[in-house]
């Protein structure tokens, strides 16, 4: 694993302490300070008080978490593989997405796996183990984190994925990727929700102004969630009235820029962490798969080379 690929997976995937039993997130501090007997001592007494559980089983993949940000591989390897097991194990008698717990854990020891044969020099494997999870785990919570990994590892240097255009909002019609080749193109993965996003939009407009004359289109893809104003539950009509909403309140300063409404393009891309940028070179090359929010002159770096 490169330093920098090392770096993003910290960032994308160590952020807040889980909700739900204390204890998880009391494991994910032992392990993250690399007190890995403190994180396996509370392990042991989670798993006394309640037997295996889905609390226990995500408190085991953060340990492995923990392992791999600290490379030690061999343990997070271990850590992962139990994760699997024990999660494997409960799913014989309850559904994935019956709670959060369960998928968060099993898509973290895949994901560890990954990375860790990734960092050993075992990319190829790595790409193939993960092509396989997709498939396994596929039309369930765990498809976009899945892939999002994927991505990190495989997407830079491929062509881009077509996107999903059929259906949009705002006053720029989407136009397919292949059409666009001649221009580098910047796509940035939104969600109405998503307050992260919306603290990009300075970010944004300033690359429009400076690179747009220049040839940079910006698409921004998005999606509906079920639910609108107020978390309320939404039909699609809805919620597609309160994605136009947040776009012309926040975005429509950021200039022209086309926003596809598709889960598929979300799918395609393993856009589960937003924003989610992608850098497409004027030959339709991806050159930057970036899960998380980025910086003015990081993107300007990038987008100067393509031009």
């Amino acid at each position: 694993m490169t330093r920098k690929l090392a770096i993003l997976f910290m960032a994308i995937t160590w952020k807040v302490l889980p909700q739900g039993n204390p204890m998880v997130g009391q494991v994910q501090a032992a392990a993250q300070m690399r007190d890995y007997t403190t994180a396996e001592r509370m392990l042991t007494a989670m798993k006394a008080a309640e037997g295996m559980s889905p609390s226990s089983i995500l408190a085991l993949s953060w340990m492995a978490r923990g392992a791999l940000v600290n490379k030690d591989y061999d343990r997070a390897e271990k850590y992962a593989s139990e994760t699997r097991t024990e999660a494997l194990a409960l799913l014989r008698r309850r559904q994935l997405d019956a709670e959060p717990e369960l998928p968060l854990a099993l898509s973290a020891a895949i994901e560890v796996t990954a990375q860790a044969f990734a960092a050993r020099g075992r990319r190829s494997e790595a790409v193939a183990f993960l092509q396989q999870e997709i498939k396994t785990w596929h039309g369930t919570s765990m498809s976009l984190r899945l892939q999002k990994n994927l991505n990190l590892l495989n997407i830079e240097g491929k062509p881009a994925p077509p996107l999903d255009i059929s259906h949009f909002v705002g006053p720029t019609r989407p136009v397919p990727l292949a059409s666009l080749h001649g221009h580098p193109v910047l796509m940035f993965f939104w969600a109405h929700w998503c307050g992260d996003c919306k603290v990009q939009v300075s970010m944004l407009q300033q690359l429009a102004q400076t690179f747009g004359p220049k040839g940079l289109i910006l698409i921004g893809p998005t999606q509906h969630y079920g639910y609108a104003a107020g978390g309320l539950d939404a039909t699609p009509a809805v919620e597609t009235q309160w994605i136009e909403e947040n776009r012309q309140k926040y975005y429509s300063r950021v200039g022209p820029m086309a926003v596809p409404v598709s889960s598929q393009n979300f799918l395609a891309y393993g856009a589960s962490s937003m924003p989610t940028f992608v850098l497409i070179d004027k030959q339709g090359i991806v050159r930057l798969y970036y899960p998380g929010k980025m910086t003015y002159d990081q993107l300007a770096q990038r987008i100067v080379k393509l031009l």
